[in-house]
């Protein structure tokens, strides 16, 4: 590969290792815009595994096939979780932007084996206790009352003043923490940074501040337990440590509460600007779940995921994967692998996207339902209240927040009919 190489400065080529060869830097891509026309370049010059230079050119490999990615998360014995395995943290710097993915944390996202399992059960029993209904019930009532400080305006801003809030406010009441107020913005705007830095903030600072206060969370719920998440998980009889319930419960509202936002954003999104929703969109609960369906297919919110880190030498889409090499999944790119998925794929009755991963470490359930729920009630809340509503820019303007993990709209912009309060 030359000095075309997509993602590469200023026209120069990236550094090679003699691991992986000429490599695509996946920082500072020229595609985050549009990271479909990214994957079909890997998948044309690499096949189904890329080799990638993360931040600071540090190497990884990039799995893009639906098969290869499936194989990856099914097999925790030869891809495992636990990233203290790598044999690159001798080149990572202490700030180095991609801790929070990746830096070691005794949680759920990062044990193995039997600890794995019990930790997960403890979330899927603390998680499968919230009433579904009683979730859609208090969703609606968030989005209404966000709705209603801007309805009388006849414009808004939809991802910082209602697709982000909507789960936000939902997850944080579902693990005991008092809706809204200063501490709770505060931990939400933290979550975001750690996982989706802009140049110039500190990630993992962000983290540090977040951990702190899910730290103060778990003491509070010890001394006096309720009815949520955090309590349940607490007084599991599996007898879980504090600081696992720090870590779990963090993970827990970071999965919930990011991507579900870009999930609603990118179905919103979706509804305003596809013809084909446009006749239905003010009826709308079909097409909202065909909407939220297709969304998980091609504008996954959580496009790549770093990481798995190989327990021993093995083979991978053709390439020679060493012990303790970094393996980054792309949802995004697997989703839409033409190898596996004809046009028209997609639909509301097609659910073998991996949006949600696979395998023992995928999200547990009932998770993927529960986040269903939300996305479900803000769009369809949304769509009730205002059934008018129409993108206030024109399509190519909207712009997607500039980041290769995650898959949200950096602003949506739209226009209605002012409601009277």
């Amino acid at each position: 590969m030359t000095d075309s190489v997509p993602g590469a400065p200023d026209g120069a080529p990236p550094p090679a290792c003699p691991a992986h060869g000429p490599a695509v830097r996946l920082s500072g891509l020229a595609y985050q815009q549009t990271p479909s026309e990214l994957y079909r370049t890997l998948r044309r010059d690499h096949g189904p595994v890329a080799p990638v230079l993360l931040d600071n050119d540090i190497p990884a490999w990039l799995v893009l096939g639906y098969n290869e990615v499936s194989y990856v998360t099914g097999n925790d014995e030869l891809f495992a979780r636990d990233s203290r395995r790598w044999t690159r943290w001798d080149e990572i710097p202490p700030d180095w932007p991609l801790l929070p993915y990746v830096g070691y944390q005794p949680s759920v996202l990062f044990v193995e084996g039997a600890e794995h399992r019990v930790r997960a059960g403890v979330i899927s029993e603390a998680l499968d206790a919230v009433d579904q209904m009683e979730l859609a019930s208090m969703c609606q009532s968030i989005g209404h009352a966000l709705i209603s400080a801007f309805a009388g305006s006849g414009r808004a801003e939809l991802m910082e003043g209602y697709a982000h809030p909507v789960p936000m406010h939902a997850i944080v009441r579902l693990c005991g923490m008092p809706a809204g107020g200063l501490d709770t913005e505060n931990l939400v705007r933290d979550l975001r940074l750690s996982l989706d830095a802009h140049e110039g903030e500190d990630p993992v600072a962000a983290y540090g501040r977040v951990q702190a206060r899910i730290e103060q969370l778990v003491k509070e719920k010890r001394a006096q337990p309720g009815d949520d998440v955090t309590s349940r998980m607490l007084r599991h009889p599996a007898g879980l440590s504090d600081e696992s319930v720090v870590q779990d419960v963090i993970t827990i509202i970071a999965a919930a509460q990011q991507p579900t936002a870009n999930w609603i954003g990118n179905s919103l999104r979706l509804l305003l600007t596809d013809d084909r929703f446009a006749t239905t969109v003010a009826g709308g609960k079909l097409s909202v779940g065909q909407a939220l369906n297709e969304v998980l297919w091609l504008d996954t919110p959580t496009q790549n995921f770093i990481g798995r880190w190989a327990v021993r030498d093995t083979q991978l889409g053709g390439r020679g994967i060493k012990a303790g090499d970094c393996v980054v999944m792309s949802f995004a790119a697997a989703n839409t692998d033409p190898g596996v998925w004809p046009e028209g794929h997609v639909g509301a009755e097609n659910s073998a996207h991996l949006s949600f991963s696979n395998g023992e470490h995928r999200c547990p359930f009932p998770a993927p339902q529960l986040a269903e729920v939300i996305a479900r009630a803000a769009v369809e809340t949304l769509l009730e209240q205002l059934p008018d509503v129409v993108l206030g820019a024109e399509p190519y303007e909207l712009r997607w927040r500039p980041s290769i993990w995650m898959r949200g709209l950096a602003a949506l912009p739209v226009d209605f009919t002012p409601v009277l309060q």
